[in-house]
């Protein structure tokens, strides 16, 4: 795909190496564990749009209400001239910030930045055609890693939303803040979605609903092995697990093997022994308390500054204004 503007720091060959990395590490290591990006092929980015829309899951349309509410505020409060997306995939639910932004008159720029050329060149066209007076400029990269942003050229706003943050693990998510702070100027924005600490009985069907469709989407992380580094899962072989650490205050998804196995990966030359009930770890997602949140982004050097939340209080979308 051509696409002028986009910038790619993030080839192929890199993501089979983090890939082989990852799953080297993540199956020889005790427990097991796998990184969710990999869930994040065609076939998981379709099964995951799915889970946007299921009665169960209730952080999509929580986000959703409370950007759609305060996107004019947002855009009052904060003047941004470039509107940069971490994790940006369709930026669907950004549309209503840049609608914001666009009838507040400073927004110049939108930088959206993602992992996959595909998915982001198709985002940058469509958006080209959808905001024709505003410079579209996609980043293919891996934030996680290592955040490029490009020269400073006025107010920036920085969004992470959807909750991934939860999916960084405590130290992660300092290094991550951290490196986003060094990134930015002070006085610049963040603007963060988070899932709040609620009670397990909302919080586990999200994870697990009643037309399997998460169980489908963690399942695929295994499929997405197979196919990549030649491996021999039987995906129908592990159950999906959904379960709920009230001391950690996140939610773990896992795989369990039925019956003990030995898994073949030929591309590492590595076989994989399976305990019957052995799990593997494939996601946290960690839910927030506001003074939790607020913690975290005062030690990376942002200065909390609003708080919003849809009207059952279920999610969260901060502002944040770096010191």
């Amino acid at each position: 795909m051509n696409v002028p503007d986009l910038e790619i720091y993030l080839t192929d060959r890199d993501l089979a190496r983090s890939l082989r990395s990852d799953v080297r590490a993540g199956l020889t290591a005790t427990p097991k564990w796998l990184p969710p990006k990999w869930f994040y092929d065609a076939r998981g980015s379709a099964l995951f749009e799915e889970i946007t829309r299921l009665p169960e899951y209730y952080p999509t349309r929580a986000e959703r209400a409370i950007l759609r509410a305060r996107a004019p505020e947002i855009a009052l409060l904060t003047e941004a001239k470039t509107l940069v997306e971490l994790g940006s995939g369709s930026s669907e639910k950004t549309r209503l910030l840049l609608d914001a932004l666009c009838r507040h008159g400073t927004l110049g720029a939108f930088i959206p930045l993602d992992v996959s050329v595909t998915a982001l060149g198709e985002a940058v066209s469509a958006l080209r055609s959808e905001y024709p007076g505003l410079a579209v400029h996609g980043i293919v990269d891996d934030f996680t890693r290592h955040l490029r942003l490009p020269p400073h050229g006025g107010a920036r706003l920085v969004a992470f939303l959807g909750g991934t943050l939860g999916n960084l693990l405590p130290d992660e998510r300092h290094d991550f803040l951290a490196g986003l702070r060094a990134a930015v100027e002070p006085g610049e924005w963040l603007l963060l979605g988070a899932d709040l600490v609620k009670d397990e009985r909302l919080l586990l069907p999200a994870y697990d609903d009643a037309a399997g469709v998460t169980a489908e989407f963690n399942r695929n992380v295994l499929r997405v092995i197979n196919r990549e580094l030649h491996a021999g899962f039987d995906a129908e072989a592990f159950d999906h697990v959904a379960r709920w650490d009230a001391a950690n205050e996140w939610i773990e998804m896992r795989l369990r093997a039925r019956d003990a196995m030995r898994v073949s990966i030929k591309d590492l030359d590595l076989v994989v022994e399976f305990a019957a009930g052995e799990q593997v770890r494939t996601e946290v997602s960690a839910k927030f308390r506001r003074h939790g949140l607020e913690r975290e982004l005062d030690a990376a050097g942002f200065a909390p500054y609003r708080w919003w939340t849809d009207p059952d209080g279920l999610f969260a979308v901060s502002l944040s204004r770096a010191r």
